[in-house]
């Protein structure tokens, strides 16, 4: 007996999820020190192109993918590859890969919001600015990242509590609060450095856009990277939040709304950390873990109300790693219902005590993890969901699954960018 399937009620929580699926470590560790290396402001032309052309492409197809077979990657990787005449098992085989990616991403990344948690709890004591001195920052981090169990095990009852309530109960619901709560938080850390001595550094770096980085490929192929790995495209979480959507929703409206809030965040962030190491007399020269647990940590320790700001940022950056969490275990808890009619609540049990299990398993290693996942797993899932949606389903049924819910059906450009265009760029990432 199949399950009854859950569902969005609204297209704002709908938006609001795909948010806060895209919103996350994407937009805080990583675009801010993008933007540093790349040229500043120049950085971000090739980034909002990027965003555009996959925005409009893989996103929007990832979204009325799963609308259009109201199923995750193993039903509609199987529908699809049913439609093209090959048979239902070869889209289930191919539809494990992104399964199993979302799954493995959202283990390493349960470390990450583990730690974060563990920050956040420290900055309440004051334990999180104690040390002295950047080795001293780095020593902690390495205290922490060698065992953080209690905090990583709080990570995952967070997480899986909001997934038992369901997609409307849980899900929506979580991401109608802590959406607008994660902007207003780094806008105030945002507004409160722009008052510090010394942040006007941060800004007129920003605001002298080094030209000549356009001119080189690795620019463009690092905001190509930076474009997918914040828009979540994987051919699972989007993918799956969009098989519970209703037919009355217009999905490239809704596709554009997480596309630019998804860049907002990553802007926002980047205001709020590039002042703040200017105010504290350093440059961002790198991203990743070392700068949220290592350089900014070290820079609020400086700063006038540094405490605070440490409070703030921890917190914000909790509910974007949790948004993101909920969306990462989603796929595999799909997958399990619809391959087992599990109820839900089975299904987040048994995708919770595995991830459990591997997360612990794998803390010492989570950064090589990640790296693996988001480099190779995740660009692969893309490909082969779009190649099911634009090859193997074709042109009518690719634009009728678009059209739904629009007054106007999409135009004749949309099914070949797609099929040659955001495919060719998956290949590229």
């Amino acid at each position: 007996m199949e399950n009854k399937r859950d569902s969005f009620t609204s297209k704002r929580g709908f938006i609001l999820a795909c948010i806060g699926s895209a919103v996350g470590m994407g937009n805080i560790w990583l675009f801010p020190a993008r933007v540093s290396a790349f040229g500043g402001a120049a950085f971000l032309i090739p980034y909002f192109i990027c965003v555009l052309a996959i925005g409009y492409t893989g996103v929007v197809g990832e979204m009325a993918f799963g609308r259009a077979m109201k199923n995750g990657p193993l039903g509609a990787f199987a529908a699809a590859s049913e439609r093209a005449g090959r048979g239902r098992a070869l889209g289930s085989v191919l539809a494990m890969l992104p399964v199993l990616s979302s799954l493995a991403m959202a283990i390493g990344y349960s470390v990450v919001v583990g730690w974060i948690i563990r920050y956040f709890c420290g900055s309440l004591i004051g334990a999180t600015l104690a040390p002295a001195d950047v080795g001293g920052f780095s020593s902690a981090f390495g205290a922490v990242s060698a065992g953080n169990w209690p905090f990583l095990m709080a990570a995952l009852v967070v997480c899986f509590a909001v997934m038992a309530f369901g997609i409307a109960g849980g899900i929506q619901k979580l991401n109608s609060v802590i959406m607008p709560l994660f902007f207003a938080m780094f806008i105030g850390i945002a507004v409160y450095v722009a008052t510090l001595p010394g942040a006007d550094a941060g800004y007129r770096f920003m605001l002298s856009p080094d030209w000549s980085s356009l001119l080189r490929p690795h620019t463009w192929m690092y905001a190509l990277g930076q474009a997918f790995f914040s828009l979540s495209l994987a051919g699972n979480g989007t993918l799956v939040y969009g098989s519970y959507l209703g037919d009355d929703v217009d999905i490239p409206s809704s596709a554009k709304y997480v596309a630019v809030f998804d860049t907002l965040a990553g802007i926002v962030a980047a205001l709020a950390i590039i002042p703040a190491m200017s105010a504290a007399g350093q440059s961002l020269t790198s991203g990743g873990p070392g700068l949220m647990f290592i350089y900014l940590p070290n820079a609020f320790s400086m700063l006038p109300g540094g405490g605070v700001i440490c409070l703030i940022f921890f917190f914000a950056a909790f509910l974007a790693g949790i948004s993101s969490l909920v969306n990462l275990f989603e796929a595999p808890v799909e997958a399990l219902q619809s391959r087992f009619a599990l109820s839900r609540r089975a299904a987040v049990g048994v995708v919770g005590v595995f991830g459990a299990v591997v997360a612990t398993l794998i803390s010492a290693i989570v950064e090589g993890w990640m790296d693996f996942c988001s480099v190779y797993l995740c660009p692969i899932g893309a490909m082969l969901a779009a190649v099911m949606f634009f090859w193997f389903c074709g042109r009518d049924f690719v634009e009728d699954a678009v059209s739904l819910g629009r007054d106007k059906r999409i135009g004749a450009l949309y099914y070949p960018l797609g099929k040659y265009l955001f495919c060719g760029l998956t290949l590229l990432v």
